[in-house]
């Protein structure tokens, strides 16, 4: 929750581009390691996270792309 909570300040309101792609790394990152440590106790709930985990990589390429960009 931390890493998710810290993106937006820093991508939109201090727009450091570069603080804010190493955290969205290291918030998926931290997605995919919830979906493998929870996937044989709780399956459904791992499954529940594949969108949040398709969704931030999403913002991954695009924080990626405006960081290779600028």
């Amino acid at each position: 929750m931390i890493l998710n909570f810290l993106w937006s300040p820093l991508f939109f309101g201090m727009q450091d581009i570069s603080s804010a792609l190493i955290v969205i790394i290291a918030l998926l990152i931290a997605i995919a390691g919830v979906i493998a440590a929870s996937w044989r106790r709780d399956r459904a709930s791992a499954l529940l996270f594949l969108p949040y985990l398709a969704w931030v990589a999403f913002a991954t390429v695009l924080n990626g792309s405006i960081f290779l960009m600028n």
